[in-house]
């Protein structure tokens, strides 16, 4: 059994390793102090359970404690095909980050090469369909990143647009997860509602009652903000003339669909007056 856990966790450590991971995942030890020709004692352990490990049981127990943390994270790595050294790397850092600053930093010490990094975004989206209950800390997490560099934006919006032609088929918690992300990075503006551009939504024919009740759920979650912001994230779309059919989408959509909803009525009637606001006035 011990054996087990030590190859687990050596593989796990091997993986960034090839990465080129400074922190690895037992927290506190990183490639600097393990190349370290001058360490003492017991340099493998953080500073505050190396101060307090007076005997070889707490020792051996602290390790397995980590041991077990990165045999469990790479099952669930597993679990959720995670099926690449760094499609399993990402997830580690995704999902064992104390915040979202501590998993972006990370990511960015992660030495992608080739299209490996476009693995970030698509990771991440699939780490937030997972959950059970819906977490904005991976819409955050994405902001950042996208901030950060372009290139991860365009990764999103193509991985989205993946993720909306499998709506027929895509579990319920999954679909409702995926319109409440689109909305959060909509309302944030990192993307615009040209997200949507991939979709028909005046087409009845490609309106299956899976792929309606998607897009209401992502609208209503959108009119959910202030009037301000909603007028702001429907005029980012009206002053772009190779968008009109989109705008048409979205105007249909709203009045024949959304519009059944009549507590947001004055929601619906801004957004559209938004999208008739060619001079990109904002609030």
């Amino acid at each position: 059994m011990g054996c087990k856990r030590f190859s687990l966790s050596f593989r796990f450590l091997i993986i960034y390793f090839q990465l080129r991971v400074e922190d690895i995942l037992v927290r506190g030890l990183n490639w600097s102090k393990l190349l370290d020709p001058n360490k003492k004692g017991q340099w493998w352990l953080p500073a505050d359970i190396a101060s307090t490990a007076d005997n070889v049981e707490e020792v051996a127990n602290a390790i397995d404690k980590e041991v077990l943390e990165a045999q469990q994270l790479l099952q669930l790595a597993a679990a959720q095909r995670m099926n690449t050294d760094a499609r399993k790397a990402i997830f580690c850092i995704i999902m064992s980050g104390e915040d979202y600053i501590d998993a972006f930093e990370k990511l960015l010490r992660l030495d992608l090469h080739g299209k490996q990094d476009r693995e970030i975004m698509r990771v991440l989206v699939e780490c937030c369909l997972q959950e059970k209950v819906f977490n904005k800390y991976y819409t955050i997490l994405a902001s950042k990143l996208c901030e950060h560099d372009k290139n991860h934006k365009f990764t999103l919006q193509f991985c989205l647009w993946d993720h909306f032609k499998e709506l027929d088929s895509m579990h319920l918690t999954r679909s409702m997860h995926l319109a409440k992300f689109v909305a959060e990075m909509v309302a944030s503006f990192t993307l615009s509602l040209a997200v949507l551009k991939t979709v028909d939504l005046a087409d009845i024919k490609q309106l299956t009652a899976k792929r309606t009740m998607h897009f209401r759920m992502l609208f209503e979650a959108i009119f959910e903000y202030p009037d301000s912001l909603i007028w702001n994230v429907f005029t980012r779309v009206a002053v772009t003339p190779e968008l009109e059919s989109l705008r048409h989408g979205i105007k249909f959509f709203i009045k024949y669909i959304v519009e059944t909803n009549k507590s947001l009525n004055e929601k619906f009637k801004l957004a559209k007056k938004a999208l008739n606001n060619a001079e990109g006035v904002l609030m």
